[in-house]
């Protein structure tokens, strides 16, 4: 961590988060469900003081033998890269497919073939994008250890359906943002 840098408090950021990123009307979720209210990331991803205590927050739960940080392409880049800077932790960038130009890779940035590897990612809901990511990465032989993220609106416990085994950090429950 940066030295002279605070905390905002949970709640307090919850609070700030939840202003600027909760929009209601009708949204369809990439897992295809039909919610009334949309998390929209980027616009507290786009604010450099709400960015800088999200990424704070969510590095307190990393696991503590991370090597590298590995943002899920889209949103979760913005937030890995910051809480790389934060850090000083290595980050890498997971596409959700591998390029078909220049190196033609599903994972830029480090190599983390027999790396200890934590996902990064902005909102899950079902975690789609997280198995496929996590299947792109174990090809390529990564230690995936946890995902961390700054928003879970799935329904009960976190968790990745196609990806039981992983275990899921998130930094607020939609009832965090909510209430």
């Amino acid at each position: 961590m940066l030295k002279g840098q605070t905390f905002m408090d949970h709640a307090e950021l919850a609070k700030k988060v939840s202003q600027i990123a909760s929009l209601t009307g009708k949204f369809t979720l990439r897992s295809g469900i039909v919610s009334d209210r949309y998390f929209d990331k980027y616009r507290f991803e786009g604010d450099p003081v709400l960015l800088r205590e999200v990424a704070k927050g969510m590095l307190k739960l990393i696991p503590s033998d991370t090597e590298i940080l590995a943002g899920l392409e889209l949103g979760g880049v913005p937030i890995a890269t910051a809480m790389s800077l934060e850090s000083g932790l290595p980050v890498a960038f997971v596409r959700k497919e591998a390029k078909t130009y220049g190196t033609c890779q599903a994972i830029e940035g480090q190599v983390v073939k027999d790396r200890k590897v934590c996902f990064v990612e902005d909102v899950i809901t079902t975690g789609g994008a997280v198995a496929d990511a996590l299947e792109l990465s174990r090809a390529d032989g990564a230690n995936v250890l946890a995902v961390v993220c700054a928003i879970w609106r799935g329904e009960g416990a976190p968790h990745i359906k196609k990806a039981q085994d992983l275990d899921v950090r998130p930094l607020f429950t939609r009832e965090d943002l909510e209430g």
